[in-house]
């Protein structure tokens, strides 16, 4: 049985009747950047994360760009996050001119420890990016609170993490701001680029709307220099139709991430644990192996797809080596990076690919 990591084909398929007319819609008004779709989408994503505003955006690198200068973050700047995150995170730190500052994750989630947060802060530190990392959201009580014992302000990453709750909360609405990604393989992906900043503060949403736009507050009124990071109108079409579908993906991923623990509990591996109350949302599904490059090799041979999110922490790529963070830094990271490999969920796998899949990893991995 072939299983891929991802189906976006049969996504489609289920949607094409929807998705075709609101294309033709975009094309009949000729509202290709920005526009009508694109405004809906972001009240009907600003009511979904519970938040006052959304300003839809180019990507996701860019929401963590405009949000981390929305909070305040300049060159000379520290800011702390987790190096077991994809690079953009990191990435979008060095555009404001600052410097990343990591701390090591907790192993038992994958994210980051807020326990280890507090050994980071110096006098130059203005902001912590905490990562919800595989739709698994981070600890945010202990960050929340060390930041605000310290004035700090707080970015979520929530690339991958549409629809997840903290303490009942809805992702998006836990810190100053919030960056999404929808990136095509997301949970909540465009047909393209795409990502959003949420905020419940009106200033912040102000600067990113004009900073989207070339600093515009009005038609050819440039009061700064901005950023060309604004949102396709066939995007804000896309979006708006599969944001009406998130719960009911959200809820077959769950489904499936339950009956892959239960399929595994026996097998020589590990997997991050979930904090019962929260609600993950399974970006991905990832567990933890030994001889990794042995267990991809035979999922393949059973046609399974396979991948590694991620297979080298950010302080030890070529990038960020002036950083000058060595190998052994954040020991949980790296043995995480070492260790981890995705397996298929999406929510159009049949009950028996699930099995499948199980069954196989099982199988090659072997029991406890």
């Amino acid at each position: 049985m072939k299983v891929p990591l991802l189906d976006l084909k049969a996504e489609y398929a289920g949607l094409r009747d929807e998705i075709l007319p609101a294309l033709d819609r975009v094309c009949q008004s000729s509202a290709f950047v920005e526009g009508p779709e694109v405004q809906a989408f972001e009240r009907e994503f600003a009511d979904f994360c519970g938040t006052a505003y959304c300003v839809a955006l180019s990507s996701g690198t860019a929401a963590l760009h405009l949000g981390l200068l929305g909070i305040g973050v300049q060159a000379g700047d520290e800011v702390i996050t987790t190096p077991n995150t994809f690079l953009a995170t990191a990435e979008a730190i060095t555009y404001c001119g600052a410097r990343p500052v990591f701390v090591d994750i907790d192993p038992a989630t994958a994210n980051l420890d807020p326990k280890l947060l507090e050994r980071a802060i110096t006098p130059c530190t203005r902001a912590i990016v905490p990562v919800h990392l595989y739709g698994r959201p981070a600890d945010m009580n202990p960050i929340r609170e060390i930041a605000a014992h310290h004035n700090l302000r707080v970015l979520e990453d929530a690339a991958q993490a549409h629809a997840a709750r903290y303490r009942q909360q809805r992702v998006g609405s836990l810190g100053q701001a919030a960056a999404f990604s929808f990136y095509p393989s997301k949970n909540l992906g465009a047909y393209g680029e795409g990502g959003a900043l949420t905020t419940n503060d009106e200033g912040i949403a102000k600067f990113a709307r004009a900073a989207r736009s070339h600093g515009q507050t009005a038609r050819y009124a440039h009061e700064f220099v901005g950023f060309n990071y604004r949102m396709q109108g066939f995007q804000g079409a896309v979006l708006r139709i599969k944001l009406r579908r998130l719960h009911a993906w959200t809820q077959r991923r769950r489904e499936i991430a339950r009956e892959y623990r239960r399929l595994l509990e026996p097998a020589k591996l590990t997997m991050p644990i979930d904090d019962p109350h929260d609600e993950c949302v399974y970006h991905q599904f990832v567990i933890y192996v030994k001889n990794r490059p042995a267990v991809i090799a035979q999922l393949a041979e059973r046609e399974i797809e396979t991948s590694v999110h991620y297979p080298t922490p950010v302080h030890l790529q070529p990038a960020y080596s002036s950083l000058g963070y060595p190998a052994g830094t954040f020991p949980h990271a790296e043995r995480a990076c070492e260790r981890v490999l995705s397996i298929p969920l999406f929510p159009e796998m049949s009950a028996e690919q699930v099995q499948y899949v199980g069954n196989a990893v099982l199988e090659v991995v072997g029991t406890k």
